[in-house]
């Protein structure tokens, strides 16, 4: 059986807790993000099909969000109901999220820097790569009580030891 990579989120949380607040956070999020791609005009990009239009791009980053929005409600109906299946599509795409906002990253502060901007670059870096620190932990903390949600399901909730010494 797999173990928890923590024991709490931020040491003063449960995981369950941080759990809730992370599929809150990501519906939030994701519910701002949709405003602001059809309120703000912001020329969209993609690195491999730069020749899609405009529309076509921002209705694809709004289902994508529209997913994230339907993945995190089910995740956070995992965590109240103690199901470890309905959380299962979260820790899977959590996971290469994290690694496409890594690329995402790199690759945008790489243009600024062949751009000749060396200030958005650095910015891209630095707060990018906060960014996904802070996803990675957020993803740890969700991944941790999946872990443990299934070992308890695996081992039975009765037959746990009440006290442990």
């Amino acid at each position: 059986m797999a173990q928890p990579l923590v024991n709490s989120c931020c040491r003063c949380y449960s995981l369950r807790s941080g759990s809730i607040a992370t599929g809150v956070l990501g519906i939030l999020l994701s519910i701002i993000s949709i405003i602001l791609i059809f309120t703000v005009r912001i020329d969209f990009k993609t690195i491999l099909m730069d020749w899609l239009p405009q529309n076509v791009v921002k209705i694809i980053y709004a289902l994508n969000l529209v997913m994230t929005i339907l993945i995190s409600l089910l995740m956070i109906m995992g965590v109240v109901k103690k199901n470890h299946f309905f959380m299962m599509p979260w820790v899977v795409l959590g996971l290469m999220l994290a690694i496409g906002l890594l690329i995402s990253v790199i690759y945008n502060a790489v243009v600024y820097f062949i751009d000749g901007f060396v200030l958005g670059g650095t910015l891209w870096i630095v707060i990018g790569l906060l960014a996904v620190v802070l996803y990675v932990y957020l993803w740890i903390v969700v991944y941790s009580y999946f872990v443990s949600l299934k070992n308890e399901n695996d081992r039975g909730r009765y037959s746990k030891q009440p006290y442990r010494r």
